[in-house]
């Protein structure tokens, strides 16, 4: 993984700013907007568990769950091209594309 911290399942994204000699970044796939920042990479992880934890405890304050709700559907743009071998491949294993495409992403996401 590339410029993210991990914690309690909570992703953060991390940035430097030249301008201001920080590294700051903020808790993804969440429903709020929650920051942090540090000058060094030790108080930038640091930061970003503090935040995580108080995020998770304002949750359970206010009965709400921690992380962003998915509906489990979403769009993607791809070639013609691809949508034909995305079909034929689905065809031939005798699925739908949904279930194609579901099994190929997870495959994909468990290594």
């Amino acid at each position: 993984m590339k410029d993210v911290l991990n914690y309690k399942g909570f992703i953060g994204s991390v940035h430097f700013s030249a301008d201001d000699n920080v590294f700051y970044g903020k808790v993804e796939g969440i429903n709020d907007l929650v920051t942090f920042e540090g000058e060094t990479v030790k108080e930038l992880t640091e930061a970003f568990q503090y935040v995580v934890d108080e995020h998770i405890k304002d949750c359970e304050a206010e009965n709400i769950a921690p992380e962003k709700s998915y509906k489990g559907s979403f769009n993607v743009r791809i070639s013609p091209e691809l949508h034909r071998r995305i079909a034929v491949s689905a065809k031939m294993h005798g699925v739908s594309i949904n279930k194609f495409i579901s099994e190929a992403l997870n495959q994909t996401i468990s290594h």
